[in-house]
This record gives C-alpha cells, sequence and structure tokens, in this order.
C-alpha cells in the first residue's frame, strides 16, 4: 500500500476510526486482518484509514447484528467493484440476497420457541417425544435410556 503523511482530515487514526464507529480498536484490527477494511501506513508505520471506512465498518456491523456470518460480510464486500464501500444501492441488493437465509432462520427460531415453551410446560423432559432433542424419536433405535448423555465408555 502507498505510504502517507499524516494531516490530512480525509483520513482517520485507529482511535478516531474506533471512536466515530464505536467499534473497539481490536475488533478494527480484526476486521483488517479479515480483509473487510483496509489502511494505509504513514512513514512512521502508523494505520490511517479513508473515511470511507466509516461506512463498511457500519454496513459490517449491520450485517453482523442481522446474524450475517463474517464470511458472507466479506464475500459482499469483496464483490463490490474495486472493494469500494457499499452505497445504498449495494445494501438494498446484498440485503436482499440475503432475506431467504434469514427468513429461515426466523423460521428455525419460530419453532424452537414454540417446542421449547411446549417442553418446559409439560415438566417432563421426556428424550422419547421431546421435539428439540430427539425429533421423531430417532434416539429410540439405538436402545433405552439417555442416549445423548449415555457413557461412551
Amino acid at each position: 500500500m502507498p505510504q502517507i503523511e499524516g494531516g490530512p482530515r480525509h483520513v482517520l487514526t485507529v482511535g478516531e476510526l474506533a471512536a466515530r464507529s464505536g467499534v473497539a480498536v481490536s475488533a478494527l484490527h480484526f476486521y483488517e486482518r479479515e480483509g473487510l477494511i483496509s489502511s494505509e501506513r504513514t512513514t512512521g508505520n502508523q494505520r490511517r484509514y479513508r473515511r470511507d471506512v466509516l461506512r463498511r465498518v457500519a454496513f459490517i456491523r449491520v450485517s453482523q447484528r442481522v446474524g450475517i456470518p463474517l464470511a458472507d460480510i466479506r464475500e459482499a464486500l469483496h464483490s463490490l467493484p474495486e472493494r469500494r464501500t457499499p452505497t445504498r444501492k449495494d445494501w438494498a441488493r446484498l440485503s436482499h440476497r440475503w432475506r431467504d437465509e434469514l427468513d429461515g432462520r426466523i423460521a428455525q427460531l419460530e419453532h424452537l420457541r414454540n417446542d421449547l415453551t411446549g417442553c418446559i410446560g409439560c415438566g417432563c423432559l421426556s428424550f422419547g417425544v421431546c421435539t428439540l432433542q430427539n425429533p421423531k424419536d430417532e434416539l429410540g433405535v439405538e436402545g433405552t435410556g439417555p442416549r445423548k448423555w449415555a457413557d461412551p465408555t
């Protein structure tokens, strides 16, 4: 990467980026190691971030907050031309791409919530009929007793 001199206000130090984004310095270093953001170095080898990195960090944080895995976020950012900062149009396209996956997770969580409530409500925690640990009594073919916690020896 080209080295830059300190001073221009179009760049931020890692501390300034952390303060402005609300993200810890260690997380910013992690994002950089993972190729999600990049910095330039001063002649004194200090990181300097372009101001548009703030938008990339916001994109990463919002994506993580809704449950998008970091690998998918990286793939999305790398899909942008010249690895530029996502625009509103990019966000709309990428979030639409993730919608089906998120809808599937929501359905799974609703199912889990409903089964969990029923399980706690019955009080028996029977693994013979528990839809959480033993759907359709799949473990029954292995024998009797608590198959999940049986002594492996």
